[in-house]
């Protein structure tokens, strides 16, 4: 049985970027407005896959400084330390944390990584105008765009060990270039899923859209 799917488009309906609202436009209005919030409405996002292309190209180049730069570097009278993401998730390991190392790998290494895999996926679907399981590619946009604000693990670990370790006259803690690399990545990462417009997936199933 094969499924038949009904977008706005085609039913000359604008959705909201802001607030979501499918709502028609006025005829003869140069620029349709949405009428619940005001936001500006366009049938698709203006170049959005060129600009979620530079952002995701920005955050696979930072992604190797954040996991090689040493995210966090400790001083105390015994001497100094850096470490890196990966050395902090073996030592917090070895030392039987086991579950923290588990989640700091989770969410520190493969949720950027896999977020970046999941984004060129669905950009290079588009491009190639393909209809390969469009609701599950739609889930896994939303699934992207959801996990975004939980990447941040390792900066609020710093953070914290910052402001805590400060206050102590023996040892002093401060976040590595690494951390602003992987802060970085997570900020283009985000952005990136931001401007992706998902409504470009649906696009091949209208004749009438080029």
């Amino acid at each position: 049985m094969t499924a038949t799917y009904t977008t706005a488009a085609s039913l000359g309906l604008l959705s909201c970027h802001t607030c979501g609202l499918l709502s028609r436009p006025t005829p003869g209005l140069h620029e349709a407005a949405c009428p619940r919030c005001g936001a500006h409405l366009h049938l698709r996002k203006p170049e959005s896959i060129a600009r979620t292309w530079a952002l995701l190209i920005a955050a696979i180049i930072l992604y190797i400084p954040a996991n090689v730069l040493p995210i966090m570097d400790t001083g105390s009278l015994f001497g100094s330390q850096s470490d890196t993401i990966l050395s902090g998730v073996v030592y917090l390991y070895t030392s039987g944390s086991w579950p923290l190392a588990a989640v700091v790998f989770f969410a520190s290494i493969m949720v950027p990584l896999l977020k970046m895999i999941a984004v060129t996926l669905l950009l290079v679907s588009v491009q190639l105008r393909s209809k390969w399981r469009l609701d599950q590619r739609a889930r896994l946009y939303r699934m992207v765009e959801f996990i975004g604000r939980w990447s941040m693990l390792d900066i609020y670990v710093v953070a914290i060990l910052v402001t805590l370790v400060q206050a102590q006259a023996l040892a002093s803690i401060r976040a590595g270039p690494g951390a602003i690399a992987f802060g970085a990545v997570v900020v283009l990462t985000m952005f990136s899923a931001m401007s992706f417009d998902p409504r470009l997936m649906w696009d091949p199933l209208e004749n009438k859209h080029g």
